[in-house]
């Protein structure tokens, strides 16, 4: 039988009312002793001092009869059980203390009614915060006014007795219920498992667990199936480096596959001993788009775990989550025939003039109910389309945020005719933003941090009385392009006037290609820059509607950045990946040879100026393909041995198909109001890719290597 503690028991027994047994099921208790203050505003009282956490090895704990958010009014009175972790004690009178009890839905508060010398509250006294216990009591309804913002706020438990599951250290590395000190953020990526217990971050992972029920009930009524694709995949030459996963199965194992099965002519044979590895997906691209070529399903989903081994970026994970959709027989190219409305849309199609509207009205549909449901928001008609070009001209970015106006102007036609024709011989443009007298003075700082970069073809002028009319001879850009040493006329009667330029304000000019490439432009950058400073002052006022944006016409092809010039080797890459699908009306430029002026059936989903999602119509035509592998992508046989399983698909009958994939967590994080997406993410990485938490990656030993054929070489 289990043995009472001496303190408590004149309690137990003869009246119930305010005290009951206290038990643990805590193996030992040696190293925990009581203190008069618990990580709170405990009683420093000499009962408190005395009492003891005992220890009981058989005695089972209570079997909780709620959870803290399943209590509710219709339980008041009654007797209940609840389990959870005990937050620091508040106290509310000389003979009443509250604690709040957290478990994994909710809280609610135990009341304990008793001064120091009572057992009870002595023992609550001794119990170190973010200890796990089981408190049972009786549900009393709270005074109006004392209310709590929490769900069950208006209802409290009397406790009569407490159990300690587990007590905790008295020192932990972090409290979570101190929202006002926090430990900083590798302190608590070290010890996430007590950082998640944060009713911030808690609420982020249930949140998120509610939208993918939701999106898979969506996506379910709409006759998509959810079908796993392989994490271990190998190696190809498609987008940004990939995780690669050592096996020891060799190229001599009885059951290995090799290249030189189907031999595509002059790949590399290999030798018998030569190594093998896998390759974590960046993205179940190629599996899906297999997927619906079989005709097993023809709408495809998945919640996919997707990996990518890029330099340490801000706000990026090496393993992140994609909302991974892929349809088949979707229009292909511009379509006069009726087209499905997305639910709730009352506005016209606009300007989308590609394929894959299918996949539109579904991505609209998600989202408009997602929002709906957690947001409290109805979207009003289809999302806005512009085309890239247009994107990059009117807010510099390929992704602009459209609750600011503030919009840069093309200004190359108010030129004299001598600028005009030294831009048109160089392709260029010259284009202009405007900050209004009033605002330059705060925003100067922001916009010269973009400007310190250097860039010989950015410049900043003020205007005012002394130059009004003369300031575009002042241009250092203009100057540049005709050769011009010093100021001197430059005839633009309009300018003022076609920018609204008065007094006071200030004008940044850009000289640029005529043709945009990349994210985003210099002009872009500033406008961004500034705004985000000019909002943390309070002088900017955004609109408080989600701005949803669909960005569409991407270059197909672009010369390679630094994240793809690895494999690129100074070649052209895919802007998106090698099976996008051309426009309808570019097809012959392609075929033509030129790659510059080819657009792709790409489309980007934006809000206030983040990219959420992106997909596209894919190449679906096996000559098409084998083009783009060989002419354009200039792949070596090797290479495209790479992608045989999917070249042979394309001659199996696919049909017509396109997909999207949303970045899960960034959404989540918009959703959430976080700051970075780790909030939203339960075990994530830091920003170089590192796991505090699993230390990890590590160091494996050279003979764990060697089992793979792999020596260990220090990298530079």
């Amino acid at each position: 039988m289990h043995r009472i503690p001496r303190v408590l028991r004149g309690a137990v027994g003869g009246s119930r009312s305010r005290t009951a047994a206290y038990q643990t099921r805590r193996a030992s208790t040696s190293g925990i002793e009581p203190r008069p203050n618990n990580i709170g505003d405990g009683i420093g009282s000499e009962t408190a001092k005395a009492v003891q956490l005992p220890s009981c090895r058989s005695a089972p704990y209570l079997r909780r009869t709620h959870t803290c958010k399943s209590l509710s009014g219709s339980d008041v009175d009654k007797k209940v059980t609840v389990a959870g972790w005990i937050q620091p004690k508040r106290r509310a009178t000389r003979n009443i203390s509250c604690y709040n009890l957290k478990d994994g839905l909710g809280e609610i508060q135990l009341v304990v009614w008793g001064d120091a010398s009572d057992p009870l509250q002595a023992m609550m006294d001794a119990i170190p915060t973010q200890s796990a216990i089981v408190a049972e009591g009786v549900l009393k309804l709270r005074h109006i006014n004392q209310k709590r913002d929490y769900p069950n706020g208006d209802i409290e438990i009397l406790l009569k007795s407490v159990q300690v599951i587990n007590p905790a250290d008295r020192n932990l590395p972090l409290m979570p219920h101190d929202i006002h000190n926090l430990a900083n953020e590798k302190v608590r990526l070290r010890h996430r498992y007590l950082d998640l217990r944060r009713t911030e971050l808690a609420n982020n992972i249930r949140k998120r667990s509610e939208v993918a029920h939701l999106v898979r009930t969506i996506l379910h009524e709409h006759d998509f199936a959810e079908v796993e694709t392989p994490m271990l995949l190998k190696s190809s030459p498609e987008g940004a480096r990939e995780f690669i996963v050592p096996t020891r199965l060799s190229t001599s194992a009885p059951d290995s596959t090799s290249l030189n099965d189907d031999q595509s002519p002059g790949v590399n044979t290999e030798s018998a001993s030569t190594p093998r590895f896998y390759a974590l997906p960046q993205s179940p691209q190629q599996p899906k788009q297999l997927l619906v070529i079989s005709g097993v399903v023809d709408r495809y989903y998945q919640l996919a775990r997707c990996f990518r081994d890029e330099d340490g970026r801000k706000d990026r994970q090496p393993e992140f989550t994609q909302l991974d959709l892929e349809m088949a027989w979707v229009s292909w190219g511009e379509s006069n025939g009726s087209r499905p409305e997305p639910e709730g849309a009352t506005e016209p199609h606009g300007t989308w003039r590609m394929g894959g509207s299918e996949v539109r009205v579904i991505v609209e549909t998600l989202v408009r109910r997602i929002w709906s449901r957690f947001e409290a928001t109805e979207l009003p008609g289809q999302f806005r389309v512009m085309t890239y070009d247009t994107a990059m001209s009117r807010y510099g970015s390929d992704k602009p945020d459209l609750r600011f106006g503030l919009e840069i102007q093309d200004i190359t036609q108010l030129m004299s005719d001598s600028v005009r024709q030294a831009l048109a011989e160089r392709d260029e443009m010259v284009e202009a933003w405007i900050l209004p007298m009033g605002s330059a003075v705060q925003f100067m700082r922001g916009a010269r941090r973009v400007l310190l970069q250097g860039d010989s073809k950015l410049e900043r002028i003020k205007v005012a009385n002394d130059n009004d009319g003369t300031w575009l001879s002042r241009s250092r850009v203009l100057r540049g392009i005709l050769g011009i040493d010093s100021e001197g006329p430059m005839d633009c009667p309009n300018v003022n006037s076609v920018l609204d330029l008065n007094d006071g304000g200030v004008v940044f000019l850009s000289r640029r290609q005529r043709k945009p490439e990349g994210g985003s432009t210099a002009l872009g950058r500033i406008r961004i820059e500034v705004a985000n400073m000019a909002q943390s002052m309070g002088d900017l006022g955004l609109s408080s509607e989600p701005q949803f944006l669909w960005v569409t016409e991407f270059p197909l092809f672009t010369r390679a950045d630094a994240d793809k010039e690895f494999l690129a080797h100074g070649r052209w890459s895919s802007t998106h990946h090698p099976f996008t699908a051309p426009m309808w009306e570019d097809i012959e430029k392609m075929y033509e040879g030129k790659i510059e002026e080819v657009r792709g059936q790409h489309y980007d989903l934006v809000l206030n100026g983040v990219e959420i999602g992106g997909g596209s119509v894919r190449v679906h035509d096996p000559a098409m393909q084998e083009h783009i592998f060989e002419n354009i992508l200039r792949l070596t046989d090797q290479e495209k041995a790479t992608f045989d399983h999917l070249r042979q698909a394309l001659r199996s009958g696919a049909p017509p198909h396109g997909g999207f994939a949303f970045g899960f967590d960034r959404l989540m994080a918009i959703l959430c109001k976080a700051e970075s997406i780790r909030d939203v993410i339960v075990f994530p990485k830091t920003g170089a890719g590192a796991d505090p938490l699993f230390k990890s990656p590590a160091p494996v030993d050279p003979s764990v290597l060697a089992q793979y054929g792999i020596r260990p070489q220090r990298l530079s």
